[in-house]
């Protein structure tokens, strides 16, 4: 079983994520809260890339919510096709504009618990658009950022919720700039297969060098 890091362990891996991923940003591709939530919503099992490819069109049939909701749903999953569950986020994504007009004025609301209530929106989701609109301390566990924290014994939680509040606890502040830190560490060195751990600047402090594991 992977160790546990002690606290200092963890202050050093805390530090060396906000040296080395300082102006960590999303790789999303967005101009407004309203496109931001999109593609967050459009990002939940896809990758960056993908959805970088699938918006720009989406966001020019539809640059506001009032656009997206008087919207035909086969348009928007036509729009979004390639993406994964694009059925279910088509759905997803008109019922959000619709209830962004009706309740909130067309306006994204910018509060954890408000942003919950929307369609298709979990904690993870209304993480990252606070995180990346209002640089909120918030993390939000993705599958890059959960496999991280477990190879590097910051947690040992089996869900993301779970992780999350153990890394807020943990970490206490900073965490909108390591959270982006975690995902591009987890996206580009500490990958799922074939991690680049001869390339790691965390290789001292890894716990699971030999396993893999998550």
């Amino acid at each position: 079983m992977t160790k546990k890091a002690t606290k200092k362990q963890t202050e050093e891996i805390k530090r060396l994520f906000l040296e080395h991923f300082k102006d960590a940003k999303t790789e999303l591709n967005y101009k407004n809260d309203f496109q931001l939530l999109i593609a967050v919503m459009l990002s939940a099992q896809c990758t960056d890339k993908r959805v970088n490819l699938i918006t720009p069109a989406l966001f020019s049939a539809y640059p506001t919510p009032q656009d997206l909701q008087n919207a035909p749903l086969e348009d928007i999953k036509d729009y979004i096709k390639t993406c994964s569950f694009f059925n279910n986020k088509a759905q997803n994504l008109k019922a959000m504009a619709q209830e962004i007009c009706q309740k909130h004025k067309g306006k994204i609301p910018l509060d954890r618990e408000i942003l919950k209530t929307l369609p298709g929106v979990g904690q993870k989701s209304a993480n990252v658009v606070l995180i990346e609109s209002q640089n909120a301390n918030f993390i939000a566990v993705d599958t890059h950022v959960f496999r991280v924290s477990h190879r590097l014994g910051l947690s040992f939680a089996t869900t993301p919720l779970a992780t999350e509040e153990d890394l807020t606890r943990i970490f206490k502040d900073h965490l909108a700039t390591l959270h982006q830190a975690m995902v591009l560490f987890g996206r580009y060195t500490c990958k799922s297969i074939n991690p680049k751990c001869t390339e790691c600047f965390l290789q001292h402090l890894c716990k699971s060098k030999t396993t893999y594991r998550y």
